[in-house]
């Protein structure tokens, strides 16, 4: 009795590189959700640290310092001290009220929170009290 040659099939051992290939484009895909969850919890910080720093900077008995340095440390605490470093308070009158106006000038985290170029302006409003109510 004559033995056969095992059979060779022409795409053997082709499952190791079509998994290298899928896991790599997973990976990919996976990191790209995370840096954007990441760039969307930044902004989202930012722009309630500022909202809470209007707050502080419209109340009566407090200065736009206060609301600035509130800001920046809400910043500070929740995400990285570079991304506190430019802001701004401002306060204008609008139809018989005045509404203060906490903007910071942040770097857009695009790998990790690094960021090499880009930045965001955001900005948070409060309505700054009658100091004689």
């Amino acid at each position: 009795m004559r033995q056969r040659a095992p059979a060779t099939r022409a795409d053997a051992g082709s499952a190791s590189a079509e998994f290298v290939l899928v896991s790599a484009l997973l990976a990919l895909v996976f990191a790209s959700v995370v840096q954007l969850g990441l760039a969307m919890h930044v902004r989202n910080t930012v722009v309630d640290s500022a909202i809470a720093g209007a707050r502080i900077a419209a109340a009566a008995d407090r200065s736009h310092a206060d609301g600035a340095a509130h800001t920046a440390r809400l910043i500070r605490a929740a995400v990285s001290e570079r991304y506190a470093r430019d802001i701004t308070v401002a306060e204008a009158s609008h139809a018989g009220g005045g509404i203060v106006t906490v903007t910071v000038r942040t770097p857009v985290p695009v790998l990790g929170l690094l960021s090499p170029a880009g930045t965001w302006e955001l900005s948070g409003r409060a309505l700054a009290e009658d100091p004689q109510l």
